[in-house]
């Protein structure tokens, strides 16, 4: 996890459009950074449609929603149509961002230990800066947690 108050790292991902951001794109605005295993399954699913049904609110102040995986571009394309998806979501498939902001750890499923995206969400301020980090969050709670912070 990254430190209360530290810049957030930079990256450069394409999105569900194949559109590339950054997060200095984001300079001026609060920035919702959430990383999840995989799309169209069903926490993560859930996850997803809890944003985009509190998008409104997110907007009212001023905060940018931003997913992240390591699914492709024409995966995060079929996923975002499938829920109506109102929010940008990004493709890591080579892990730089997820790597960088501690998201990529050993899991373990039925005794077996592998590695794989922990479910994390970040709030970076208007500067850049990590304002709060969370790891192994609920995804049905993620977004109006949030939400609150805001």
């Amino acid at each position: 996890m990254l430190e209360i108050g530290t810049p957030a790292p930079s990256f450069m991902l394409p999105d569900q459009n194949g559109d590339m951001h950054s997060l200095e794109d984001y300079r001026g605005k609060k920035v919702i950074l959430y990383f999840y295993p995989k799309d169209n399954t069903s926490g993560c699913t859930a996850q997803a449609c809890g944003f985009a049904q509190l998008y409104p609110q997110f907007t009212e102040q001023g905060a940018v929603v931003l997913g992240v995986s390591r699914d492709s571009v024409a995966s995060h394309k079929k996923f975002e149509q499938n829920y109506g998806l109102p929010f940008t979501l990004l493709s890591d498939p080579e892990l730089t961002a997820i790597q960088a902001y501690g998201a990529w750890q050993e899991k373990s499923m039925y005794g077996k230990k592998f590695m794989g995206i922990v479910r994390t969400t970040y709030l970076i301020d208007e500067n850049g800066l990590v304002a709060k980090a969370f790891s192994k969050v609920k995804a049905k709670e993620n977004a109006a947690q949030m939400l609150k912070l805001l």
